[in-house]
């Protein structure tokens, strides 16, 4: 089921009935198993027919600014888990990457993984957008080497410390957090905030303020992450921006959870 899940949001940006057709597999699947409730079948089936019908929001303003509220509403208590009817099962429970690594409790989620399907509604160019210029290589490598450079940030700051270890449990934990995590976010945060923003203020202010709304979803976890988040924000921000692909930012979220796995504490240092 999960794989269907996954590959269903891996087409999703270049084929919509593929796409749509795995989904129902997997929600088909998903309710067999007990993972969702009827509500939040019924909630699957209207984001598929609305997709394979090819529905634009309406031109009129108003009814316009209403319907895409409504849904970013959605994608929004999807993404929180605010939504009734999901029984996300619990993959790994209190495990530990590492001896000076904090206890990790890692969920699949379906209701998070819905969000690209929600937010493609809002904007057709979600996944891809045209860029009028592009960068030379030498900031993508810049952008690249900021992603460890965040994660020894953090060690400076006494929230990691550097403790490699490659857990058996790796699999299903890039499965959840390239699909369900970070594709969910980056669609959410970059994708649709970020772009929507652009197109009301400079980028660059676009930017800005997309990372800092990141960072304080994150403020259950401190200060510290709250920081950390933003500046991780700004990273697959300029990603996205630089890129107008949603793929990039995603690979770039992806490829700093990866790095913060296998060298440092995960989530987070815990003081003995």
């Amino acid at each position: 089921m999960w794989i269907l899940l996954a590959l269903a949001l891996l087409t999703l940006s270049f084929n919509k009935k593929i796409a749509v057709g795995l989904l129902l597999a997997a929600t088909v699947w998903a309710g067999w198993l007990g993972v969702i409730e009827l509500w939040a079948a019924g909630i699957i089936i209207l984001l598929a027919a609305i997709s394979m019908t090819g529905f634009t929001l309406p031109q009129r303003p108003a009814i316009q600014r209403t319907l895409e509220c409504l849904l970013v509403v959605l994608a929004v208590a999807l993404t929180l888990h605010l939504m009734p009817g999901f029984h996300n099962p619990k993959v790994l429970d209190l495990v530990k990457a590492g001896p000076q690594s904090a206890p990790f409790t890692l969920y699949f989620n379906v209701d998070k993984a819905l969000t690209p399907f929600v937010l493609l509604i809002c904007t057709r160019t979600l996944f891809v957008r045209e860029i009028p210029t592009h960068r030379p290589l030498w900031q993508w490598l810049v952008l690249l080497l900021s992603v460890p450079a965040l994660l020894l940030l953090a060690v400076l700051l006494g929230g990691l410390k550097i403790e490699p270890h490659w857990p058996q449990w790796l699999l299903p934990f890039a499965l959840a957090n390239l699909f369900f995590v970070s594709l969910a976010e980056e669609a959410l945060f970059r994708g649709y905030l970020q772009q929507r923003l652009a197109g009301l203020m400079h980028p660059v202010v676009a930017l800005v303020i997309q990372a800092l709304i990141f960072g304080s979803v994150h403020v259950a976890g401190g200060m510290l992450l709250v920081i950390f988040a933003s500046l991780a924000g700004v990273i697959y921000g300029l990603a996205w921006m630089w890129s107008g692909r949603l793929w990039v930012a995603v690979l770039f979220h992806f490829a700093l959870n990866i790095c913060h796995l296998l060298l440092f504490t995960y989530p987070m240092y815990v003081r003995q």
